[in-house]
């Protein structure tokens, strides 16, 4: 093939739920992801194949939107479609995409975007800066896809580098990359899949979501505020003293959504501050703690996903991590010390299997590294 682009997964270890929201996230890119190899091809025609999922698919750039087709290739037509927003297509791609683990919490389909929205740009000679590939594919996957998520994945994927922290304003789109302290000890990320796959699109994401603007509406009504349009209107707007004089007068639902939002954005500025000094155990507990507001404030994850989670907590050498991705199934990730990395393995599998023993063959560990993100491989 002509062209190689690697496109990294990521983790989010504060900042989870909060970039749809306009709130701060932090994130790393990850030495496992997407391998897309292509070609040009001058008719306009797409021809995909991949290695993780079945079927061939076609169709052409200079055609009309098709509709979704509830397949792997809307993630092509996704990318086709938010590019032909704002440029004329006239050429396609022929190309075999390969991912490296399994699907679920690591932004996988925001990794295939990437590398769709990437091929397109380059076989139609179009030059992308790094924040308008990640505008485009965010567009293509809330658009077209339908999930309705923020920044934080398009971003940790285009932006991310090998041992830096990405700390990212999502109501700005300003973002720093933050080196890791030398003084920090060793450390890798350890990703523990429960064995279950799930689709955002199908679970409580989108609604969570809806809540969280509603809680949005209902503070700046009681501030007297003047309001927005619903889909305009974000958690970020709303000053933290206005939650905490009104937040008694919320229902409880709506209340716990923007605890989590103002609780995460506060994480968020910590997280940085212990990144930069080096403090992992800091850190780490952060991870912790932004886990906790998930599983009470937000409400997200599953019986298997909270298992890991509190076999983590009780295992030497995390230093700390929680739910990948919504929660909704998937997998959780953690901040480890690699001189621990079998009996972290040993102690996780032997926990988590006692309570879910029909994951047997599904579950898995990986150890993993920071690595760079998005790019075309020479």
């Amino acid at each position: 093939m002509e062209y190689h682009i690697f496109s990294p997964y990521r983790i989010c270890p504060i900042g989870a739920h909060s970039d749809h929201q306009h709130g701060l996230v932090s994130g790393f890119s990850f030495d496992h992801g997407i391998d897309f190899w292509f070609e040009t091809t001058q008719d306009g025609s797409v021809e995909l194949e991949s290695r993780s999922f079945d079927g061939h698919i076609k169709f052409n750039v200079k055609e009309p939107n098709q509709l979704k087709e509830g397949n792997w290739g809307d993630y092509a037509r996704g990318a086709k479609y938010a590019l032909c927003k704002r440029f004329e297509l006239n050429y396609g791609i022929k190309g075999v995409l390969a991912g490296s683990m399994p699907v679920g919490g690591l932004s996988s389909s925001a990794a295939v975007l990437i590398a769709y929205v990437m091929a397109f740009a380059k076989a139609n000679s179009i030059n992308l800066t790094k924040m308008e590939v990640i505008k485009i594919a965010s567009q293509a996957e809330r658009e077209y896809i339908g999930l309705n998520n923020g920044i934080l994945d398009q971003s940790c994927i285009a932006l991310g580098k090998k041992d830096h922290l990405l700390m990212l304003d999502c109501d700005t789109d300003e973002y720093r990359l933050i080196p890791r302290n030398p003084s920090m000890p060793p450390f890798k990320f350890g990703i523990f899949f429960s064995g279950l796959t799930r689709s955002l699109v199908n679970s409580d994401f989108n609604l969570r979501v809806q809540e969280c603007k509603t809680a949005a509406w209902n503070l700046m009504a009681y501030a007297d505020m003047p309001l927005k349009p619903f889909d305009k209107t974000f958690m970020r707007d709303i000053p933290r003293h206005i939650y905490d004089r009104y937040k008694e007068r919320m229902p409880e639902r709506f209340a716990r959504r923007a605890e989590h939002f103002y609780t995460e954005y506060r994480r968020v500025r910590s997280g940085v501050t212990a990144w930069e000094t080096g403090n992992l155990e800091w850190f780490g507990q952060l991870c912790f703690e932004s886990c906790e507001s998930s599983l009470h404030n937000w409400e997200c994850g599953s019986p298997e996903l909270t298992a890991i989670y509190q076999a983590m907590r009780q295992t030497d050498g995390i230093y700390g991590g929680r739910f990948s991705g919504a929660g909704f199934k998937g997998a959780c990730i953690a901040i480890i010390d690699p001189s621990k990395e079998d009996s972290i393995r040993e102690s996780i599998t032997k926990k988590y299997l006692e309570q879910f023993p029909q994951y047997k063959n599904s579950f898995q560990v990986y150890f993993v590294q920071s690595a760079d993100g998005a790019h075309f491989v020479e």
